[in-house]
């Protein structure tokens, strides 16, 4: 009865340990999808000064830096070009 005990007790050891790896396989493939997401391209933008204007009150109102507010509105954009 006791090495009966001892064989489960070691399966299921053994699958924890398939377990715990496999989450660490996980944690691993969502960080590097995070890093390359943290990843930003840069741009030059030229734009008028009354539109600059508009854009940084706006950003002000929302509390965005005014690259933050030009990166939620380009990304609004696509998200609602995308959704129909």
């Amino acid at each position: 009865m006791t090495d009966s005990l001892n064989e489960k007790e070691a399966a299921l050891q053994k699958r924890l340990e398939k377990i715990k790896s496999l989450e660490d396989e996980i944690k691993k493939r969502e960080k590097a999808i995070k890093d390359k997401e943290k990843t930003k391209k840069q741009m030059v933008l030229r734009l008028s000064p009354s539109l600059w204007n508009e854009i940084a009150a706006w950003a002000e109102e929302d509390f965005r830096s005014i690259n933050g507010q030009v990166e939620y509105l380009l990304s609004e954009c696509v998200r609602k070009r995308h959704s129909g």
